[in-house]
Order: C-alpha cells, then sequence, then structure tokens
C-alpha cells in the first residue's frame, strides 16, 4: 500500500511539471507607479522594491523554485493575490479615497509583523525588515496618508 502511495505522489510531481505557470508581467507604465507617482525618497523605494514589489506590483522577479510544480503555483497564486488586494504599479489609477485606505492597511500589516510575509522572507533574507526599516515606512505612510485625509471620510 506504501509503495502504491509513494508512486501515486512521484507520478503527480512528474505529470505537474507539465503545468506551467504564466511568468509574464504585465506592462509597467511608469507614471503610474507608486515610487514615480510619490515622488518617493530613494531609500524608501529601495525597501518597498526589496519587501513589497515582488508581489504587489507588475515587477514580480520569478527566481528559480518557480520552475518546479507545485510550488510555483502557490507563488503564482500568492503573487496574483498580492497583485489584487494592493498593485503599486497601478497606483495613480487608484481613487484617492482607495490610496488612503491602502495606506492605512499597509502601516496596519508593518505594524502587526504581517508584512512582508515570513514565507516570503525565509527565501528572500533582503526583504526582512528591521525595526528601524519598519518605522521609516510607517512614517512615510503615514505622511503620504495626510495628501488623501479629506477623501477618506
Amino acid at each position: 500500500m506504501k509503495k502504491k502511495i509513494g508512486i501515486g505522489i512521484v507520478a503527480f510531481l512528474i505529470i505537474a511539471q507539465f503545468f506551467r505557470i504564466d511568468k509574464e508581467n504585465p506592462a509597467v507604465i511608469a507614471e503610474n507607479d507608486f515610487i514615480v507617482a510619490e515622488k518617493v525618497d530613494p531609500k524608501v523605494a529601495h525597501l518597498l522594491k526589496a519587501s513589497c514589489y515582488d508581489c504587489h506590483s507588475n515587477e514580480s522577479a520569478y527566481p528559480w523554485y518557480t520552475n518546479i510544480a507545485p510550488v510555483s503555483w502557490w507563488v503564482k497564486n500568492h503573487i496574483n493575490e498580492g497583485r489584487e488586494e494592493l498593485n503599486f504599479s497601478d497606483w495613480s489609477e487608484y481613487s484617492d479615497r482607495r490610496k488612503h485606505h491602502k495606506l492605512e492597511e499597509c502601516i496596519e500589516l508593518i505594524e502587526e509583523g504581517e508584512m512582508p510575509l515570513s514565507t516570503y522572507t525565509l527565501m528572500h533574507g533582503d526583504a526582512k525588515l528591521d525595526d528601524a526599516q519598519q518605522q521609516l515606512l510607517i512614517n512615510f505612510f503615514q505622511s503620504e496618508m495626510k495628501k488623501f485625509e479629506g477623501e477618506s471620510n
């Protein structure tokens, strides 16, 4: 019985390799991007690129392990969900009210230690934020929120 289960798992893993994910990123329109549109300080921009943009922009990088199913399916699903929740590449297309709300969510998720995800920082050590970096992003997002205060109510 164990042998049949083992053979079944191996067969599944082999067959799964024929079902590849689409690694093509949507086009990036520079003036719509958060970093460009909000004229983000280079230090903050670096943190955003390292810790957020792989899942929350149209600039996702697909590392070697995205060539292996079913891991690739999980990563692609995560990227799709991340872009759906917040896509920094489409920032200028958001209403002021939505921008305010997204910035508020960014602050909350960083404060609660939920972003960047620990499953992401496990493989991407440069994405892990120390306390000073977290505070820098929180302060930045708070200052950005003020631009959209009137529209949030």
